[in-house]
């Protein structure tokens, strides 16, 4: 995955300030909140909708389309 795993590169108030929003899909317990970061965007951000200002995992368009094709498959799921 290509995932962008330089922060820094983000100032913070990108991500306070982002449009983050939650998956109409998602559960009580278990919800993820995304973000575009610019105009393209050039970067997208997912985070944990119950820790919003604990860490936020960073993509580049690549990396965030195979994340999402990777969640399709079930790569991730834990069962």
């Amino acid at each position: 995955m290509n995932e962008i795993r330089d922060t820094s590169s983000v100032p913070a108030r990108h991500l306070a300030e982002a449009p983050w929003r939650k998956s109409t899909r998602s559960q009580t317990s278990n919800c993820v909140e995304v973000a575009p970061l610019g105009a393209a965007p050039a970067v997208v951000a997912l985070r944990d909708s119950k820790d919003p200002s604990g860490p936020v995992l960073l993509f580049n368009r690549a990396g965030w389309l195979g994340f999402i094709a990777g969640a399709k498959e079930g790569q991730f799921d834990l069962d």
